[in-house]
């Protein structure tokens, strides 16, 4: 998979600031972060071999996030290093789980310069190819579709996280994607957008997020697992590394998606995107206790 690497700061609980004053909080801590890190730790935890394409800087923050990656065994032999720093994010944590973002890109924007060379070495051992948010990248974004055609031709099966696009290209990025795609994964905030620009969301499976709710497959609703949300930071790559890892055991796409589901609430009810992820058999475990 490819994607972003980001060392997140969260700070709880934020439910509103004090500008030229101080508010006490109860946390701030900093955790793994960045759709392709947090997908590629969710994959590894869930006991899906996951190989991890991306880039961070020769700095602490970089140190930091090779650590964590390497904790849940996820494969970094094409995770690359350059001079810029690490991309970071300053979260802000509201009480009941919602958060607003300070992003650095740093490295990011030198990332993917070139698309991806699907060499043997790389393609060893993989089946699937999974895109994790081409618009946290400048140069990604102009890519990202060559790098599915690519992967296609590989034998690869494809999917495609879209997240937020703070720049506002949506479809004009995402249109060319779609040919190449088996998974398409959106949530509903995203989806408003493209829909607002006329796009078409359409591959074999069409995986709307759908927070709390639970996702909707293809248009088929799967209900969601009631938590108490401590931070939805990361939920939805916890989740899409749910459906990928449940897809790969041979899994059909609805209980993929009712095993996502609960993969992503359990992120959300601890800080931090990845500290919530269970094994593959301790979520199972879970699900049957509810």
């Amino acid at each position: 998979m490819s994607g972003n690497v980001v060392i997140d700061t969260l700070v709880r609980p934020v439910d509103d600031l004090i500008w030229g004053g101080t508010r006490w909080v109860e946390a701030i801590d900093q955790h793994l972060g960045g759709n392709g890190a947090n997908t590629a730790f969710t994959l590894a935890k869930l006991g899906v071999p996951a190989r991890l394409y991306g880039w961070i800087g020769r700095d602490a923050l970089g140190q930091q996030a090779v650590g964590l990656l390497t904790s849940a065994g996820v494969d970094l032999t094409y995770l690359h290093r350059a001079a810029e720093p690490t991309a970071a994010t300053v979260g802000l944590v509201r009480a009941d789980g919602q958060r607003a973002f300070l992003h650095r890109p740093g490295v990011s924007r030198i990332a993917f310069a070139e698309p991806i060379e699907f060499a043997p070495s790389l393609l060893a051992g993989i089946s699937h190819y999974h895109l994790a948010n081409p618009y946290a990248f400048v140069h990604l974004r102009r890519h990202a579709a060559e790098n599915l055609r690519r992967a296609k031709a590989a034998g690869l099966t494809t999917s495609l996280d879209t997240a937020w696009d703070s720049q506002g290209e949506w479809g004009r990025i995402l249109a060319p994607c779609l040919p190449h795609l088996d998974v398409l994964f959106v949530n509903e905030n995203e989806a408003s957008q493209f829909a607002a620009e006329g796009l078409r969301l359409e591959a074999p499976l069409v995986v709307e997020k759908l927070g709390p709710r639970g996702c909707a497959v293809n248009g088929e609703r799967v209900p969601g697992f009631v938590v108490e949300a401590i931070d939805t930071t990361g939920a939805g790559d916890a989740f899409a590394g749910g459906f990928l890892a449940a897809r790969q055991r041979g899994l059909d796409p609805l209980e993929s998606a009712r095993f996502a589901n609960a993969v992503g609430a359990l992120s959300a009810t601890s800080l931090g995107a990845v500290t919530g992820v269970l094994s593959y058999g301790e979520v199972w475990e879970w699900i049957r206790s509810r």
